[in-house]
């Protein structure tokens, strides 16, 4: 049995964390063949979004504190360069949260672009409870929240369900935990209706644009949107719009 359960269908990449007897729990083999998912969701040109979720009651308790991994930070088999390859993914991503979010686990949903929360979902960072630091909470969560409710967050280790997590804007939204794969299925319909490239470049703007001047980002944002302006997709589209038409998209 695969750890990670990895599919495309109809241009989506679905990825299945599954430890389900373990709460999702991550080791060194879940995190490579997740950063394999990852990497291929990246150059994969056939898959235009990503979802993922977690098997059984948690999304992921974060990492297996029983596994004693020797894993050098930034390497593929390392959370960190998990972390990185999702938020370079030009494609939208979306993490479906269906229960425990929690340390490595909340990294990784806090990675994607979009969160869909189970009304049953948990979030929290409770590494100062068991004595070890915490990456993904001062380099990730700390970049979401006031710095002082990420802090309060990460001194106390505590819990805070979907409701809390929605207040914050830690998610997009919480769903009946019947209705999670459905309204994350959704979701990614509703918006691969629209251009796969066009969706890209507006991420790649938004992304890394995040410290540039004005000025450098209105640039940037020139020279991205001149390629798409040139695409395929952009013809199609405004072809579409002249003769009153659903467009179809070739991503490309």
């Amino acid at each position: 049995m695969s750890v990670v359960k990895y599919t495309i269908q109809d241009h989506v990449a679905y990825i299945t964390l599954n430890r389900p007897e373990k709460l999702n729990a991550i080791t060194r083999e879940m995190t490579e063949k997740l950063y394999q998912a990852f990497s291929d969701v990246r150059e994969n040109d056939e898959v235009w979004a990503a979802i993922i979720t977690g098997e059984g009651r948690s999304f992921s308790t974060g990492h297996d504190l029983q596994e004693v991994a020797d894993i050098a930070p930034g390497t593929p088999g390392s959370t960190t360069a998990l972390y990185q390859c999702i938020q370079e993914i030009w494609k939208p991503t979306i993490a479906a949260i269906n229960g425990f979010c929690l340390a490595q686990g909340a990294g990784i949903a806090l990675s994607c672009d979009i969160r869909i929360a189970s009304e049953r979902a948990q979030f929290g960072w409770p590494q100062v409870k068991r004595g070890i630091a915490s990456t993904s909470g001062p380099c990730i969560l700390a970049h979401h929240l006031p710095l002082n409710i990420a802090l309060e967050l990460l001194y106390t280790g505590d819990l805070i369900d979907a409701q809390e997590a929605k207040r914050l804007n830690l998610v997009n939204k919480v769903v009946p935990h019947e209705r999670l794969r459905d309204e994350s299925e959704q979701f990614v319909r509703q918006i691969l209706q629209n251009a796969p490239l066009a969706m890209r470049a507006i991420k790649e703007i938004a992304i890394r644009s995040i410290d540039m001047t004005m000025e450098d980002r209105i640039r940037f944002a020139g020279l991205l949107s001149a390629q798409i302006q040139e695409s395929e997709d952009a013809k199609e589209g405004l072809s579409a719009f002249r003769e009153k038409r659903q467009p179809v998209w070739q991503g490309r």
